[in-house]
Parts: C-alpha cells; structure tokens; sequence
C-alpha cells in the first residue's frame, strides 16, 4: 500500500549552472575597474584575461572615467643629459602600489635600443618632447631622429630633414599620431629661428614635405622671434613666445597657425613659471605665476573659454598663494625658496620646489581639490623632465586581433 510505501522521493532540482567570469557583464567589471588605485593596476587587470581586456577596450567612457578619477601615473623623470650618450632616468619607487613598480622594473628607460654613436662624439641624444608614451630624441652627430616608447620599447628613426628645409642648429620635433592606432604617425618639424619653417615627415611617404608658414601678426621691428619649447594638446602644438604675451598655435590636422592673447603679465615670463595644459574634462588651461607682487607670489589659473558675451578669451579660473607649496621646515633664512612649474597634465599641475641651492622636491598640485601630493622628496634635479604612463595600445585598440608584440611585451612587464 502507499502507506507503506511511504511517500514518494521529491523530483530532483536541476543542477545549478556554475558561474563563471563570463557571467559578469562589461559594465559590472568597469565599476570594479574604477576601485584600482593606478593605470598600472588596470593593465595588470586587463590582460589577466579576455572578458577583462574586452571590457576595457571597448568603453572610451569607461576610459574617460578612470582618468577623471586617478592622477596621471608618473614613473619617474629624465634628468638633463649633459653630454651623456643618452637621458638619465631616475624611477619612482612606490612600495605601496607593486603594479607601478613592476611597470618601472619592466621598461626600458635606460634606452638600450636607441642606436649608439658610430664616430667619437660626445653630443648624444637630446631629449626634444613627449607624447603618448614616447620619447623624441634627436643626434645632431649621426643625423637621425628617434621616437622611442619605454614601455613596449616600439622604436622609429628618422632621418634629419635636409638643410634647404631646416637648417637651424636648434629645430624642433613632434610626434603625432592617434590614440586608436599609433601604428600609423608623422613627425613634425619646426624652425622657429632664422627663417620660420615648418616640415612633417610621413610613414605613408618616407619622406619630408614642406607645408607654407602662415605668418602671425607682425612683430616689432628689431624684434628676434624666440619661442620655447612647444607643448602638445588635443591637437595642436602651442609654442609661448620669449618676449611678447601669446602663444603660437599649429593644428597638427591642417598644419595652420594661429595665435592666442595672454594676460600682459605673462609677456616676459621666463619658460619655468608658465606651462599650458588642460583641465580634467578637456579643457584648455593655463597656468602661471605672477610675481609683480613681491611680497606675495601666486600661481595664476586661467581657462581658455566663452564669456557672457560669447568672446573666446582666457577667463580667471583660481589662484594659490606660492607660499601654499613651501614646506616651512626646509626654508632657510640663507637662500630664498623658490616654485618652478615642471608639468601640466590632465588637471595636475607639477612643481618643483627648491630650499637653496640643492635641496629640491616634485610636489603635484590637483586644480579640482587644490590637493597637494609629494612625488619625489629632496630627490629631484631641475631641469628635468617628469615621464607620465600613457594608456598602452593593447588598452584602446577596438579590433577583434589586437597586435600579439605589444600584448606578450605588457604580460612580460606585469609578470609575477
């Protein structure tokens, strides 16, 4: 009978299907990306395997984000080389973040695939400009120009322009290329001394092409035309001139220039106290300090924008007073304690303060908090120039076959 039977075993529940790192979709895994404390900890993440690497490549917000929330990453600074055969390079070393060492450890910022001199010169390479992780770096001895990333150790050479095009001793050089696919690039070549010239060398061509100098507004007469060294922004090059208060723009997609007003007192303010850069959203920014006060210094903050009346022009964002950075403990009564500004990037203004004659320390400035963070303490040497970790290829590129070199390159760098 059923009752001695008992009743009957209950149906048996269908085994739950395991879950897997698939089963998380893309926009969980950016949430949990957006926890990482430095790119190189998202790099590290990211090629740990493909559901992770697919995430991040496939989201430019996901990537704008993470930029809005972490500094740019610096991992160290290339002192001034003198007459060494290459830059030097001192590392930042962070206990706290091993990913940021292992990016350090596993680059090659001693510059080992940059061709040595064939003849007895002791010139070198001289450090020109950075760009996307690139290092552009010019012999004056062997004729050739090397862009140069530490990271993937991509390198290109170049061959110096001829000198019916450039003939100064002193030209200046640009790498250009797309964050999407830095496979195809030109170098940019500008003469600003002498007579005013500008050539772009093309991957597509192997070859130099001259493009015609639009002349800015005319100078006064006797005038010397000088500029420092340019500065590379969403775009364009932007050059300060040495004596009068603007800035020459070149729009690296249709080679034009232009030029924009500074405040006055900008006129004649020496390279260390000026730097153009952008704000966290884009925006393009300046910074620089007024001195014509001298009992109170400030670090001037302007943003170059629209007013009420629509007028593009460069509108007061913020000042800091330059006693802000001075730590009182290290100032001495013997030698003045002075601020340089080294860096502009993403928001992070970089400083160099120096106590005397030795002492010198790397301070990072955040324009959004007004946050000071100390990067290198008694540490570093001026003029130097601060080494910033770009977003690598493997990160941006949205193809479906991402370039094995630069992957294996990047697992080799993050390795236990």
């Amino acid at each position: 009978m059923a009752s001695d039977l008992g009743q009957p075993p209950p149906a048996k529940r269908p085994p739950t299907a395991p879950t897997t790192i698939t089963a998380i979709g893309d926009d969980l895994l950016c949430e949990i990306f957006l926890l990482l404390p430095s790119l190189p900890s998202l790099v590290r993440a990211a090629l740990a395997c493909r559901t992770f690497l697919h995430a991040v490549r496939s989201s430019p917000a996901f990537r704008r984000r993470f930029r809005a929330l972490h500094p740019p990453q610096i991992l160290g600074f290339f002192c001034d080389p003198g007459r060494e055969a290459v830059p030097p390079f001192v590392p930042l070393r962070s206990r706290s973040d091993p990913d940021l060492t292992a990016a350090v450890r596993g680059a090659d910022f001693l510059l080992t695939r940059i061709p040595e001199d064939s003849g007895d010169s002791t010139l070198g390479w001289e450090l020109q400009s950075f760009h996307g992780g690139y290092v552009v770096l010019v012999n004056n001895a062997t004729d050739q120009i090397a862009a140069y990333n530490p990271l993937t150790q991509a390198l290109h050479l170049f061959p110096h322009p001829p000198e019916d095009i450039i003939f100064s001793i002193s030209p200046e050089f640009h790498i250009l290329f797309s964050e999407e696919d830095q496979s195809v690039f030109r170098m940019v070549c500008v003469q600003h001394q002498d007579t005013p010239s500008l050539a772009v060398f093309s991957t597509a061509t192997s070859e130099w092409q001259v493009f015609p100098w639009v002349e800015t507004p005319p100078h006064p007469e006797g005038d010397v035309r000088l500029f420092y060294p340019g500065t590379q922004l969403n775009g364009f090059v932007y050059w300060k001139h040495a004596s009068q208060a603007y800035v020459l723009a070149l729009n690296t997609v249709t080679m034009q220039f232009s030029r924009l007003s500074l405040p006055h007192f900008l006129a004649e303010i020496e390279d260390m106290l000026f730097r153009l850069g952008q704000t966290k959203d884009g925006k393009l920014c300046m910074v620089g300090v007024d001195d014509s006060d001298a009992k109170i210094g400030t670090l001037v903050v302007r943003v170059w924008g629209a007013d009420d009346d629509g007028v593009e022009k460069w509108m007061l964002e913020d000042t800091f007073s330059l006693s802000t950075f001075i730590d009182v403990t290290k100032s001495s009564t013997e030698y003045d304690s002075t601020v340089q500004i080294e860096a502009f990037i993403d928001g992070f203004v970089y400083l160099c303060i120096k106590y005397g004659e030795h002492t010198e320390s790397l301070i990072s400035l955040c324009l959004e908090t007004g946050k000071l963070n100390k990067i290198f303490d008694d540490t570093y040497t001026s003029p130097a120039h601060p080494y910033f970790m770009s977003w690598p290829p493997s990160l941006v590129c949205n193809k479906v076959s991402p370039c094995l070199s630069t992957l294996v390159k990047y697992f080799q760098m993050f390795g236990p």
